[in-house]
């Protein structure tokens, strides 16, 4: 393997053409870049295994480590039902195509967590993951808090983002921010007496969409020219997982294929898996029969083929991807001109053929539910819901030994302190390689086994190219909500 010379290139296996996401990612990366502020604008060279008298050298436990806790995060929290997040990313493609979202809503009560999984380039789920959180915001004001938001000049935050480390170019700030204030004009035209907080996902990730895809055909429309950055956006894709959480109050909003999990502790001290998610694929037949609904007869061989829309997207719902949106007349002037006759799907009929539309759940929290687990489908591609709460649990648990020994201030005996301390060694078995769970997740996820972690396997397949890699495994996003048992204790019915 010659870790000099690196391409950029994307499996066929992946979920839109090759040819597609070289030329998004190329045309992305040309106009986007900023700065040093950029977070995964340019990806660091893959590792590769060393060579020694031309024997392949595995990388060892300490540079396998460095790799897996190079993107992990973590904050606490002093006050309500969320206690700490701990997050991570692992790339597979070059650039990574996910990417992840957590802020505090600074005018109304609440978290916002996301995870956000591209294809067809990163451009979009970037996009997405700097906008969204801002749009559920101003939905979520009530009338008379976003009248005078409105009316403030210069107005405040109303998000308060952790771990934001990218930047949007200007031209593209001033094209968000026009299309945002036209946002709140529609949202104050809109009386409401009250806030309901499944509408408010829900209009606020469609009215997004809608926006991708308006800021291409409005100005072509009105002066024939195309933004080629506007442009990469909407034609790649993103499906997105958000929650947010409000005092003993969840609410899921899924698009496509990424998943939210509740960890659960029973009475009997056991975990258990609760599934929030529904994936939006060929394998929820609830799906098919819609999309089979919303297209002639004639169109049911073609609508879905090899478990793909149209034979090439595996999630059935994202934002973006406006080539399976648009009109056929639209993507050839403005599509086509720039990525080829490709941009228009074959047996393309009947458009649109995807939505944006989330699910959105609800699930009040109880003193029993200890954990969520939001990830893209790159670690639910390697393990289970269940697999997962058992090894966060299991996180939870050794994780206290990473804190130094703490003796009672008074009244303990030496005989007391020694079986303190010969407990102490004994539960130091169980103590994991990291601290940050969602680190502690990906390590089980490439290199678990039923017998443990593999070094092996595990040092293996960090060490591949991103174009081998994408055969074995995709980018993973992991975040991991713990929540205050006290808090939720006290919180009436």
């Amino acid at each position: 393997m010659n870790c000099s010379n690196i391409n950029i290139v994307f499996n066929t296996c992946a979920k839109i053409d090759r040819s597609l996401r070289q030329k998004l990612s190329s045309i992305w990366y040309k106009s986007y870049v900023l700065g040093d502020r950029t977070r995964y604008f340019h990806s660091s060279r893959t590792i590769c295994q060393t060579q020694k008298d031309d024997v392949e050298v595995l990388l060892s436990p300490q540079e396998v480590t460095v790799i897996l806790r190079k993107n992990e995060f973590n904050k606490d929290f002093s006050h309500g039902s969320v206690k700490s997040y701990d997050s991570n990313q692992l790339q597979s493609n070059d650039p990574i195509e996910d990417t992840r979202c957590e802020a505090q809503c600074k005018m109304t009560p609440g978290l916002l967590m996301g995870v956000f999984d591209g294809h067809g380039g990163p451009a979009c789920a970037q996009v997405v993951s700097k906008r969204l959180f801002k749009y559920i915001a101003a939905a979520l004001l009530p009338q008379e808090l976003l009248e005078n938001y409105i009316k403030q000049e210069p107005r405040e935050l109303l998000i308060d983002t952790f771990n934001d480390r990218a930047e949007i170019v200007q031209d593209l700030k001033f094209i968000y921010d026009k299309s945002f204030n036209e946002y709140l004009s529609k949202l104050s035209n809109t009386a409401k007496d009250e806030i309901d907080v499944k509408v408010c996902l829900e209009k606020s990730i469609m009215h997004l969409d809608e926006d991708l895809s308006r800021e291409v055909v409005e100005p072509f429309k009105e002066n024939g020219n195309v933004n080629h950055k506007t442009l990469s956006v909407a034609l790649s894709g993103a499906v997105a997982c958000v929650s947010y959480i409000d005092g003993p109050h969840l609410y899921i909003a899924n698009v496509g294929d990424c998943n939210a999990v509740v960890g659960t502790m029973t009475e009997d001290n056991e975990w258990v898996a609760r599934k929030i998610t529904k994936e939006h694929n060929t394998e929820n037949f609830d799906e098919l029969k819609r999309i089979w609904n919303e297209h002639p007869d004639e169109e049911r061989k073609t609508v879905i083929r090899r478990d793909r829309l149209l034979g090439e997207l595996a999630p059935l719902r994202s934002l973006g991807d406006c080539r399976y949106k648009w009109k056929a007349e639209i993507l050839s002037e403005v599509a086509v001109p720039l990525i080829g006759q490709k941009a228009i799907p074959a047996n393309y009929y009947t458009p649109p053929y995807l939505t944006a539309k989330p699910d959105v759940y609800y699930h009040r929290l109880t003193p029993k539910d200890k954990f969520l687990i939001i990830a893209s489908d790159g670690l639910w591609d390697m393990m289970t819901p269940l697999q997962s709460v058992k090894l966060v649990g299991e996180h939870m648990k050794g994780k206290v030994f990473f804190n130094p020994l703490q003796l009672p201030k008074k009244n303990i005996q030496l005989g007391d302190i020694n079986e303190l301390l010969l407990h102490r060694k004994e539960s130091l078995k169980s103590k994991p390689k990291d601290r940050n769970a969602a680190t502690h997740l990906i390590r089980h996820a490439i290199g678990g086994t039923e017998y443990g972690i593999d070094h092996s396997r595990l040092a293996h397949l960090l060490s591949l190219s991103s174009d081998v890699s994408r055969m074995f495994r995709d980018d993973m996003t992991v975040t991991i909500v713990y929540f205050d048992s006290e808090f939720l204790r006290q919180c009436p019915a």
